[in-house]
């Protein structure tokens, strides 16, 4: 017979959905055990358990209990330790940390532990929470997460001649290799896409920077255009399919309600 085993662990809320009359199914990513998706009992109507604790993009400290793999852990108790109050009060922000979050929870396997990957979500929806909303903070975090994951793009050379970046102006991001070419190497693949050395060395940049100074980076319209088509293409590639997040975000930004920069 199979007993509960009881842990305790910090977590950011990544999604939250009512279930029944008073609980939530909630799935956190957790820096001790990755991804987990349990129910909160009770969460709708416990004050003292939950305390509104179970929001998106909540950082908490939960307790959970689980039988064994495959089923949904018991999530018994969360403390918040931060509830990035700013994000909620902000259409921008909630789109956004929307976004991160659907990104982690698409690239990520239930019980698989990845701290990195936690702090990458947790830095990012801290910058969101204090105010950063740049086309660039998206970017960035597109690239480290593909990293983190195992999916980094290849962007500091050819993949065919192996010719480091920097001897031309113009190269081709074919998006079902994962990679570039340079002119010389490209052959009208099918699904190419033409990027710039500046794009390019501002999305290397993006890998390394430290996160306290994405805020200082900005992008022209034409990287910002170039580094979105490259990472969002190259991410539904991956996903054989759009992040719905992506698509609102997006789709109201093309309203002019947000600003894209």
């Amino acid at each position: 017979m199979n007993t509960r085993v009881v842990h305790k662990t910090s977590a950011i809320v990544i999604h939250s959905l009512d279930y029944g009359e008073s609980d939530r199914i909630v799935t956190f990513y957790s820096s001790d055990f990755g991804k987990i998706k349990g129910i909160a009992k009770g969460a709708r109507r416990s004050k003292k358990r939950f305390s509104n604790a179970l929001e998106p993009s909540s950082y908490c400290n939960i307790i959970f209990s689980k039988k064994g793999r495959g089923t949904l852990a018991l999530i018994e108790g969360c403390d918040v330790i931060d509830h990035h109050a700013n994000i909620r009060e902000d259409l921008h922000k909630m789109l956004l940390s929307s976004y991160l979050t659907e990104l982690i929870d698409k690239f990520t396997l239930e019980g698989k532990k990845n701290i990195d990957l936690f702090k990458l979500l947790l830095n990012f929806l801290g910058l969101i929470d204090a105010g950063a909303c740049s086309e660039a903070l998206i970017r960035f975090f597109e690239i480290r997460l593909l990293r983190l994951a195992g999916y980094e793009p290849v962007l500091d050379r050819c993949m065919t001649c192996k010719k480091p970046v920097g001897e031309e102006v113009i190269y081709h991001f074919i998006i079902s290799d994962g990679g570039l070419r340079c002119n010389e190497c490209h052959r009208n693949n099918p699904g190419s896409l033409y990027v710039s050395l500046g794009t390019i060395r501002t999305l290397l940049l993006g890998k390394e920077i430290d996160t306290a100074r994405i805020n200082i980076i900005t992008f022209s319209e034409q990287t910002a255009k170039e580094s979105k088509d490259v990472l969002v293409g190259f991410i539904h590639h991956l996903l054989g399919k759009e992040v719905k997040s992506f698509l609102v975000l997006n789709d109201i930004q093309k309203m002019g309600i947000l600003s894209s920069q």
